[in-house]
């Protein structure tokens, strides 16, 4: 292993590893590359111009203090996203699933590639891109393009096979994917099973086929609910939600980056109306949404205070992972497929209820939309790649229905059964076509439940009961 530190945190032992991968996998098989083989076979992809042959995966190691030499079972997590890094724990109990999982397992924490220290995407690396490409005579956007189409599934899932190979011996690992993390999962089981022992999964479970409009057919009507439930538990905020619309629609407002606070923007607010605290989250940043007397609406042309505009941009940029906006439609693209054409856009546009001008004002979910890449700084340089990426109709396949069908690679599923993000009933659809699979179908949790203390437990409680891990804990 690239060993770069070794450390403490409270309750845990933590090492740091970089390994290098290449950017572009077509034509080449972690297995073959793993014993020296870097022959690429079949049809030989044109280089991407302006772009390098290979990139840093780091990745994490966990342990309980004491447990640094024990040969222990590996878990490997997959985070969600896209566009997300793994978590960067303060302590064994900061987040619930490593305080169970560190009593049974090492823990690896892969920085999915493009994200956290994994050789990083950014704004300016894309623009750093376009201009190699200018100068090598080629496309800037579709050298931009075809670097981002790489940043995908098939490529995250082939890292990780990789990994597996090269640092810890070959030896099979227990999964653990978190949302998008459930993507990868499939994914990995259509293409490298035999390098798993058995899968968790936390509301994370694609449809197969997939399809970017019929997940956001499924989305929109869910993003009502919840706005309404919102509104529902703080009535109050109704009107203030309403009169900071009216504002930000009569007089442009900036934030503290100079870009635009649009209604638009105050609409994205609702991006985690599917974890908790999320409904007092809202709340508490429309308690300080005007800035006179205290706060109370007592005028037809309140002023917008200054840290709520703090507040927003907060709460809605993704310069620290400005992959997530630019693949958000992209991880449902599976072979050739129809233009994904923005999804949601379209979505929204046909339903009224969503239009900025309507009240009350509905709030947006977890959608990408064409102004984003227009206004927000940190997604700018992505946008001539982004007009191409959404009429492009050949992508890298991702799932393998008849191997998912044969599976036989144990699978717990944990399905939510209110997700806003990902539909349960499109979860059990799968599972119902994907081979040793076993639902837990809950809805005592959001989106974000394997964060406490109870989902994973439950879920390596009842692996356990049925022997799906015998000969592994």
């Amino acid at each position: 292993m690239t060993k770069l530190a070794s450390y403490y945190v409270p309750g845990l032992y933590v090492e740091d590893h970089s390994i290098d991968v290449p950017l572009d996998w077509r034509g080449l098989e972690p297995a073959l590359l793993a014993v020296g083989s870097t022959m690429r076979r079949g049809a030989m992809p044109a280089p991407i111009p302006g772009a390098p042959e290979s990139i840093k995966l780091f990745y994490r190691v966990l342990c309980a203090p004491g447990r640094e030499n024990d040969n222990l079972p590996l878990l490997v997590f997959f985070q969600g996203g896209p566009g997300g890094e793994c978590p960067r724990p303060c302590s064994h109990t900061s987040d619930g699933w490593i305080a169970e999982a560190i009593k049974h397992f090492r823990i690896v924490l892969p920085d999915q590639r493009g994200c956290g220290r994994s050789a990083r995407v950014s704004g300016k690396g894309i623009e750093a891109l376009g201009t190699r490409a200018t100068v090598a005579g080629a496309s800037p956007a579709r050298a931009q393009a075809d670097f981002l189409k790489r940043y995908l599934a098939s490529s995250i899932v082939r890292d990780f096979e990789y990994l597996r190979l090269t640092q810890f011996g070959g030896n099979r690992w227990v999964s653990l994917g978190q949302s998008y993390g459930g993507f990868l999962t499939l994914t990995y089981l259509s293409l490298f099973p035999a390098g798993l022992a058995a899968c968790f999964t936390c509301g994370g479970i694609p449809h197969v086929p997939a399809s970017a409009a019929e997940v956001y057919a499924h989305t929109f009507p869910r993003m009502a609910t919840k706005t309404q439930q919102y509104y529902e538990r703080y009535p109050q905020d109704v009107e203030r939600v309403a009169a900071l619309a009216n504002a930000l629609s009569a007089t442009p407002v900036t934030l503290p980056d100079a870009s635009l606070m649009t209604v638009e923007r105050l609409q994205l607010f609702g991006s985690d109306f599917g974890m908790k605290p999320s409904f007092e989250r809202m709340h508490w940043i429309m308690d300080h949404a005007f800035e006179d007397g205290d706060g109370t609406l007592g005028n037809a042309d309140p002023t917008i205070s200054d840290g709520f505009l703090m507040s927003a941009l907060a709460r809605t940029t993704t310069a620290a992972n400005p992959l997530y906006w630019t693949l958000q439609e992209f991880i449902y693209a599976d072979g050739d497929t129809m233009p994904i054409g923005w999804a949601a856009a379209a979505e929204k546009a046909s339903r009224p209820e969503f239009d900025p001008a309507a009240r009350p004002l509905m709030l947006t979910g977890e959608a990408a939309f064409p102004w984003m890449f227009e206004e927000m700084p940190e997604l700018k340089p992505f946008a001539p790649a982004m007009d191409l990426l959404m009429e492009d109709t050949s992508w890298d396949h991702i799932y393998d229905p008849q191997r998912l069908a044969a599976n036989e690679v144990p699978l717990q599923a944990a399905v939510y059964f209110d997700d806003m993000y990902v539909d349960s009933t499109l979860q059990l659809d799968t599972l119902s076509h994907v081979g040793a699979t076993h639902a837990w179908v809950t809805n005592e949790f959001e989106h974000d439940g394997l964060h406490g203390d109870t989902v994973f437990k439950h879920l390596l409680d009842e692996a356990l009961m049925r022997g799906d891990l015998a000969g592994i804990l």
